[in-house]
């Protein structure tokens, strides 16, 4: 009997670990869960992606029809995207976005190919290898500029907090994912990029996804994926 009640206790403190992120904010407002971002799979469960290479780790919504709802932001102004918790594990943060064709609702779009640009991370600060630290652990949301060259139209936005507290192993990071729809307004005529496909993006053998953050405390740290583009 003990042992079932620890066994709960372990379930339910490891799901409690977990986290999704459902929400943008526009305007300083939080929209609705799952309004204007893509119901994920884990919706319930807040089970992380862990394969690199499967579909679920665009958008984390092959289960079901998700569907959203497209919210205008201008480029220039702040973009949010809120947690249902907080960040709770040590690790980084990526923001991606994608334009969807013009001749496609971005509700209809599922972002495949080599359309993907970065446009916020949030990576580690390391010392030499006597400290690191992780400015995105325990945030309850994160918010970029959206670039003001970006072009107007429709476009996904996905961001993935890479948890590493067991990162050792290949297979050991925890990708925490969500893509929401906005039209953006007032573009510039910039031409993001590196464009990169999701999947596609990484191999999982990268040094800031296969890495052991407890010991030795890395040197310094390579942030997954390529360069931001600011416009």
């Amino acid at each position: 009997m003990l042992l079932s009640v620890l066994a709960l206790a372990t379930l339910a403190s490891q799901a409690s670990a977990h986290y999704t992120f459902p929400n943008l904010i526009v305007n300083g407002a939080k929209t609705p869960d799952w309004v204007n971002v893509r119901r994920t799979n884990n919706y319930q469960t807040q089970a992380p992606v862990t394969d690199v290479t499967s579909a679920d780790f665009r958008c984390y919504n092959s289960q079901g029809a998700a569907s959203a709802t497209t919210v205008s932001v201008a480029a220039g102004a702040t973009l949010g995207i809120a947690c249902d918790q907080t960040i709770y594990h040590p690790g980084v943060l990526n923001v991606y976005m994608a334009r969807a064709p013009s001749s496609t609702p971005v509700a209809a779009w599922d972002g495949a190919g080599p359309v993907w640009f970065k446009v916020h991370q949030l990576s580690a600060q390391t010392n030499g290898g006597q400290s690191i630290a992780w400015p995105a652990q325990n945030l309850p949301s994160v918010s970029f500029t959206v670039p003001r060259a970006l072009p107007s139209g429709q476009y996904l936005v996905r961001v993935e907090a890479i948890a590493l507290h067991v990162a050792q192993t290949f297979g050991g990071a925890q990708f925490y994912i969500s893509c929401g729809q906005v039209q953006v307004t007032g573009g510039g005529s910039g031409t993001p990029g590196p464009l990169v496909s999701i999947p596609g993006v990484y191999t999982g053998h990268e040094p800031g996804i296969l890495i052991n953050i407890n010991w030795p405390i890395p040197v310094n740290y390579t942030q997954p994926g390529p360069a931001v583009w600011s416009g």
